[in-house]
């Protein structure tokens, strides 16, 4: 069946954008561009939010992507190629001005740029249900990212699980494990702040030189550091799991796989978002799955999360400060108009 498409009133062939670009190392701008209107499914939809993604967005705006990840590392609707200049991005969430007419006036997350105004796909939009603020959905991606390392770590209802690095996806991984039955759950960070989080999030907190356990059936590391994943090491149990989820870009790191690492027959597993966990995959598409994650989202504590937000305008100036690893930051977003 095919779908009623309308489009606004008076709409000429082309729209102009306003989209962020990472031009060169540490230097962002905002720039325009006439952008032809589609014909077909295509919805256009008005920018709401669109989260950044610290880490990630860091190693572009730095310029150390590497080369042999210049592929991998491309957004979904990314515009230019590494290093510079690229329209980076995959956090959007806005409302559909015209295009399939029962798409009007809702609002939908989509893995598109830090742009005011695209066009999309009616299968790329992933609808935001009306108990997740609009401001929240921006962490869908993320959520994605924590659902998939449960299923890669195969975490279970009694399960006790360390997650070692309170960024982002290290406390919505902890806020996942804190919902399975029985489970214990504790996050390790540097960072005191981050323990009122972890607590809401229904685990415990621990800086690296507490007392910490070293039994735990299941281990994230997401510190992307040297030191949180031999922390992570020596908190494995007997065959327990240390799922890797950490993003080095081009940086050697050091994995000490001396000590109990054999004799505790410890099992290293990496996890990445790009693919379905093989235990799901028969299963699961992306689509469905980022639904999944978007249903997740239901729970205002994860607002705790969404803790700065810049105007779109000001976003030149402020994204340096924003992505600075000093930052307080967690899952920031660009608010437009």
């Amino acid at each position: 069946m095919t779908k009623t498409t309308t489009r606004n009133p008076g709409m000429s062939d082309h729209v102009v954008v306003r989209a962020l670009w990472y031009v060169e190392p540490l230097k962002v701008e905002l720039r325009s561009e006439r952008i032809e209107v589609p014909r077909g499914d295509m919805a256009l939809v008005r920018s709401l939010y669109s989260g950044i993604s610290r880490g990630t967005e860091r190693l572009v705006f730095s310029g150390n992507v590497p080369e042999a990840e210049f592929h991998s590392m491309r957004a979904p609707m990314q515009s230019g190629d590494f290093p510079f200049p690229v329209k980076y991005g995959y956090c959007a969430t806005g409302r559909v001005e015209s295009g399939p007419k029962d798409l009007i006036g809702r609002d939908f997350f989509c893995l598109h740029p830090h742009q005011d105004l695209f066009f999309a796909a009616s299968q790329g939009l992933v609808e935001v249900p009306c108990n997740v603020p609009a401001r929240r959905a921006t962490l869908a991606a993320n959520m994605e990212t924590a659902l998939n390392a449960h299923w890669d770590a195969a975490s279970g209802p009694c399960d006790s699980i360390a997650i070692v690095g309170a960024g982002v996806v290290g406390l919505l991984t902890a806020y996942l494990a804190a919902r399975l039955p029985g489970a214990d759950v504790i996050v390790i960070d540097s960072n005191p702040a981050r323990a009122e989080i972890a607590e809401a999030f229904g685990a415990k907190f621990a800086l690296p030189g507490d007392d910490l356990p070293d039994d735990r059936d299941v281990v994230f590391h997401a510190s992307a550091s040297a030191g949180g994943l031999k922390t992570a090491l020596g908190m494995a149990g007997m065959e327990g799991r240390v799922v890797e989820m950490s993003w080095y870009g081009a940086k050697e790191v050091a994995a000490p796989l001396g000590g109990a690492f054999h004799s505790r027959r410890l099992k290293l597993i990496s996890t990445q978002v790009g693919q379905i966990a093989d235990s799901r995959r028969p299963r699961w598409n992306y689509a469905r799955r980022i639904a999944a994650a978007m249903k997740l989202l239901d729970r205002p504590e994860l607002d705790l999360l969404v803790n700065e937000e810049i105007a779109f305008e000001d976003a030149p100036m402020l994204l340096p400060g924003i992505l600075d690893p000093e930052s307080a930051a967690l899952a920031p977003v660009i608010r437009y108009k």
